[in-house]
């Protein structure tokens, strides 16, 4: 018999609501609202409209209690390091501040003044990003600190507005940057030292958590009956690594999407000067693994070159902006992703030329000439990510997994096969929200192991595999590349 899920999957563009039927050994996924979640200028400054978010939930649990289906649960998954702030009686406090707002740089200078880099590293092994939870919590006035009774990373405020239960779920704490993996708990010294008090962030529970039944009053509202609310994975990517395809040993991850993430998943967090330094985080994954892996700036190069482009009146789609790319003669131009200008959006494409030009290299001539040259540069930073990597746990990787919205691009799959010199194997695209339902089904015992899990996605989806190509070309690329990383 078949059972049914709902898994709300919020992206820093879209958000949907999704509806998986297990059946059979087998996954399938409905898309029954999909919403834009974008964040809103207000007087200069990056806020998330939070009341308009959780009306559009709202309405696709209308949707979702329209279809008359027998539905066993829900939970949310989103991007990381955000939070909502509450009051003593539970209404969340205004604005819910964006990770890409500029006041974030005010925030490392104030945790700076506190506490050293390496402190921080030592305390919770993830990588330095000024869009951080710890450096955006160190903005806040003490006055809306001290009226916020506690706080919750994003998904984990959608989990309490269903169920009335506040938890933070562990893969999205790991993210913040306030949490320690070895002692399995939020640090009391980083909190010490901000001056934080310790039950600031409401308590860590762990993945595929069963946090109670749907509120009575939302459930009137919607028309769904009180299904049990789960936190599964709350971190959109802990959701994603969930539910990679992948049997046996020696493979490596990549979720791709406005982000890329690569890592491993490894069983027990890598804390030292090698990590540190080359960037590395450690967040947490199903069953308390450790997502050891790299943040690198992914397709949100394309999304904001393409964005620009659509302005000036040349509107084209992601699958012609991959035609023209296949067409453009290979390695012209190549750009360091990680340079922090590509961070920031507005005029992508003349931020690539400035690149280009202050690295002597030509600058892309035409559309088609700088999305190959975003597509060349980020399968070489996947390779140089890879090889890092590698020295960091001992161990060779020997197959790589894409899933997620970027598992699309046949181009960009050739030419990470090509520069990895390593088969790639491609999808399945909705891993964050397949990973939320399939956490949700172990922990209401309809799948029996996470193992077992696995078997059910690659049961479902088909994967394409790109084998490597050009080698020796690429080679010769690779080290030209490594010249601009610096």
């Amino acid at each position: 018999m078949a059972t049914h899920y709902l898994a709300c999957d919020l992206g820093a563009d879209s958000g949907r609501l999704i509806l998986g039927t297990l059946d059979h050994g087998k996954i399938s996924l409905e898309e029954l609202h999909r919403f834009p979640t974008g964040a809103t200028k207000v007087a200069g400054a990056l806020h998330w409209q939070f009341d308009r978010l959780l009306n559009e939930l709202k309405a696709g649990l209308q949707k979702a209690a329209a279809k008359n289906l027998p539905i066993a649960s829900y939970s949310t998954d989103s991007w990381g390091v955000d939070y909502v702030l509450y009051d003593e009686r539970g209404l969340p406090l205004s604005p819910v501040w964006c990770y890409r707002d500029a006041r974030t740089a005010q925030g490392v200078e104030a945790v700076k003044e506190k506490i050293e880099w390496p402190v921080i590293f030592a305390e919770t092994g993830i990588q330095f990003m000024a869009l951080n939870t710890i450096y955006q919590i160190a903005t806040e006035p003490s006055a809306r600190l001290a009226q916020a009774k506690h706080a919750l990373l994003i998904a984990d405020a959608f989990n309490f507005f269903c169920s009335g239960v506040a938890r933070n779920e562990v893969s999205n704490a790991s993210t913040t940057q306030l949490y320690n993996p070895v002692q399995k708990g939020w640090s009391k010294k980083l909190f010490g030292a901000l001056g934080l008090r310790e039950d600031l962030f409401a308590p860590i529970c762990p993945s595929g958590t069963r946090l109670g039944l749907l509120k009575k009053n939302l459930a009137t509202e919607t028309g769904l009956p009180q299904i049990e609310v789960i936190a599964s994975c709350s971190h959109d990517t802990g959701a994603a690594v969930a539910a990679v395809p992948a049997s046996g040993e020696n493979w490596a991850y990549l979720s791709s999407g406005t982000w890329s993430l690569m890592g491993v998943e490894w069983p027990q967090p890598v804390i030292n000067d090698d990590a540190r330094s080359l960037g590395f985080t450690n967040e947490i994954g199903y069953g308390n693994t450790v997502r050891l892996l790299k943040n690198i700036v992914g397709l949100w190069l394309i999304q904001e070159s393409r964005r620009h482009w659509n302005k000036s009146g040349k509107k084209l789609g992601f699958a012609e902006l991959e035609e023209l790319a296949a067409k453009s003669a290979p390695f012209v131009s190549l750009i360091n992703p990680d340079d922090p200008r590509f961070l920031s959006p507005d005029d992508m494409p003349k931020k690539i030329a400035d690149f280009c030009r202050e690295t002597g290299q030509p600058e892309p001539k035409d559309i088609g000439a700088c999305v190959r040259c975003i597509n060349e540069s980020l399968a070489l930073y996947y390779r140089v990510t890879l090889r890092r990597m590698e020295r960091l746990i001992g161990k060779k990787i020997e197959r790589l997994h894409i899933v997620g919205g970027g598992s699309q691009s046949a181009l960009l799959n050739q030419l990470t096969a090509n520069a990895l010199k390593l088969p790639v194997l491609a999808g399945p695209t909705e891993c964050a929200a397949l990973g939320n339902i399939l956490v949700q089904a172990i922990a209401l015992g309809h799948i029996e192991s996470h193992e077992a899990a696995r078997e059910i996605v690659r049961n479902s989806f088909e994967l394409k595999t790109f084998t490597p190509q050009d080698t020796a070309q690429w080679d010769a690329a690779a080290a030209r590349f490594e010249k601009l990383l610096g």
